[in-house]
């Protein structure tokens, strides 16, 4: 290598070094530190693969598989979120989430058929379709009032009220299995007249027009004869009358007097010791007495089906 010798003698640094130095120099990138960094900022923002993905939304059991609208139904499976809907068909329903393996909700008032259900997550995941059946919502009777109807009772004393829930409009009054007229209050009320029949239980039924029915409730009619007053009425010199009132007399109702028979009759007046039947609640005994003193007898009405009123005590002539 040659070498370079200025006017005072002194040795210059070798050119050839120089310039292979100064090279070198511009070889370096300016924009090394810049990239390093981004390096190590990719590398601390990165996740480990698998990080971000969810459990799949599924349905593993319905319990039950069918129900009215109201009813309550369970659902277990995975992957369910807070904000997980149930779909039945079209509709869409907000359940009660549990957890992320179960979650509930009540049928709502869908018409009776057969429904997809599934499960939808809020980033739009659906798990796989199920079916579901959804009954006819059964009508349910509560009570009747009243609850008794006397046999003899007219007009608006033979109507009743039916209370209960899901009647509709087309709904039927039953009447010991038998349709009879009604009226629709609303879905918690129905009404009728009670038909002239004969004393005892009877049952009533509703029934919808899907052929659901209810439990049966009992009626009582009640034939039993009840003597309420007995009161003297006009005086016919050798006899006069008692009249006898109350309800449930019949036609061929019988008094007995101190065990003595009087059955029912409408013949001449003039004939002795008879009874007189005017309406269900009256009956007139026309009492032929020895003499005018106050005498205490008992009074009883029997029907013909052998029911018995009971034994009123009496004081007259």
């Amino acid at each position: 290598m040659s070498h370079a010798v200025t006017a005072k003698g002194e040795t210059a640094v070798p050119i050839r070094f120089v310039a292979v130095s100064v090279l070198l120099l511009m070889a370096i990138p300016v924009t090394a530190p810049a990239a390093g960094k981004q390096l190590a900022q990719k590398s601390a923002n990165s996740k480990p693969a698998g990080q971000d993905k969810r459990p799949a939304i599924s349905i593993l059991s319905i319990v039950p598989t069918q129900g009215e609208p109201g009813n309550n139904v369970t659902l277990s499976g995975a992957g369910f979120s807070d904000t997980t809907t149930v779909f039945l068909g079209s509709n869409e329903i907000q359940p009660r989430v549990i957890g992320a393996r179960q979650l509930n909700f009540d049928i709502p008032r869908l018409a009776p058929g057969l429904y997809a259900i599934y499960l939808r997550r809020e980033d739009g995941t659906t798990s796989k379709t199920y079916s579901f059946t959804v009954m006819p919502l059964k009508p349910v009777a509560l009570s009747l009032t009243p609850d008794t109807i006397q046999s003899c009772a007219t007009g608006r004393e033979r109507d009743v009220t039916l209370t209960g829930r899901n009647f509709q409009e087309g709904s039927q009054v039953l009447f010991d299995g038998a349709v009879i007229a009604s009226r629709f209050g609303s879905e918690e009320a129905l009404s009728f007249t009670t038909p002239t029949v004969a004393g005892g239980l009877h049952q009533i039924q509703v029934k919808n027009p899907e052929d659901t029915m209810t439990i049966p409730l009992a009626l009582m009619i009640n034939s039993r004869p009840e003597v309420t007053s007995v009161s003297q009425g006009n005086d016919y010199v050798n006899y006069y009358e008692l009249i006898i009132e109350g309800r449930n007399f019949l036609q061929g109702s019988v008094l007995t007097v101190d065990g003595k028979r009087l059955g029912s009759s409408s013949g001449p007046a003039g004939e002795r010791e008879r009874l007189i039947y005017f309406d269900c609640n009256r009956l007139v005994y026309e009492r032929h007495p020895y003499d005018s003193t106050p005498k205490n007898f008992r009074l009883q009405v029997v029907n013909q089906n052998g029911e018995e009123s009971a034994v009123v005590q009496v004081t007259a002539p």
